[in-house]
């Protein structure tokens, strides 16, 4: 790897991840030794790169840092064009939408040498199959979530027995046939998943829920719940 492409992924490297990575975690992903990263690392800050840290307790990127658009090897255009296929095919309408129009800004973007990797990518991901119709209106669904507000939902569980439920919208699962509304529920004091294709109604509340978004979501993530409960 040459030098320079070399320094760029290490800010590539360190823009993933939120905390302080040692010397020898980025010398083993780029296949380099311990001695190279630091004199790399140095070269950086020299420039002035906005990293922090030291030699033992690891390196981070401070917030702000950014570089010049779209500067993306093959092997990044083929992993964008293909995650934004996927969503073309098995997203809502709103979502499919964006990801065709992030290819077109992609392809007319990079360097004539790179198109190909847009318009021709090695990678396919298929077409949604039997996919299940949403019932709420996921772009109103997702800006609750981004605004930490409440939804009411009326639901049909698997058994077709209905219930009214409030709750805190956390996160929503794209699943290959269906979509899960992940969220905290007020009926049931508990984390639950609701398919989106058995809302019967919903109602974009403008309350916000009570508890701090990043505090519910990391809570979420311990419970991990997609799949519903047999009591939803």
């Amino acid at each position: 790897m040459r030098r320079a492409d070399r320094l760029f992924q290490i800010i590539q490297v360190l823009r993933r991840n939120r905390k302080p990575l040692t010397a020898d975690a980025i010398a083993a992903e780029l296949e380099t030794s311990k001695r190279t990263i630091y004199r790399d690392i140095a070269t950086l800050i020299e420039q002035r790169v906005p990293i922090r840290g030291e030699a033992g307790m690891g390196y981070i990127l401070e917030k702000g840092f950014d570089m010049p658009p779209l500067m993306l090897t093959p092997d990044e255009i083929e992993a964008a064009v293909l995650g934004a296929q996927w969503v073309v095919g098995h997203a809502d309408p709103v979502l499919a939408r964006a990801a065709a129009d992030l290819m077109a800004k992609i392809a007319y973007t990079v360097p004539e040498r790179l198109r190909p990797f847009v318009l021709e990518p090695a990678s396919r991901a298929r077409s949604a199959w039997n996919r299940q119709p949403d019932r709420i209106d996921m772009s109103r669904a997702r800006a609750q979530i981004h605004q930490g507000k409440k939804i009411a939902l009326s639901y049909r569980d698997e058994h077709g027995r209905d219930s009214e439920r409030t709750i805190w919208p956390i996160a929503i699962g794209y699943l290959e046939a269906v979509r899960l509304l992940a969220a905290w529920c007020e009926l049931r004091k508990d984390f639950r998943s609701f398919r989106t294709d058995r809302v019967i109604d919903a109602v974009y509340l403008d309350e916000k829920y009570p508890e701090r978004r990043d505090a519910l979501r990391a809570k979420w993530r311990q419970s991990l719940v997609w799949e519903p409960p047999s009591d939803t």
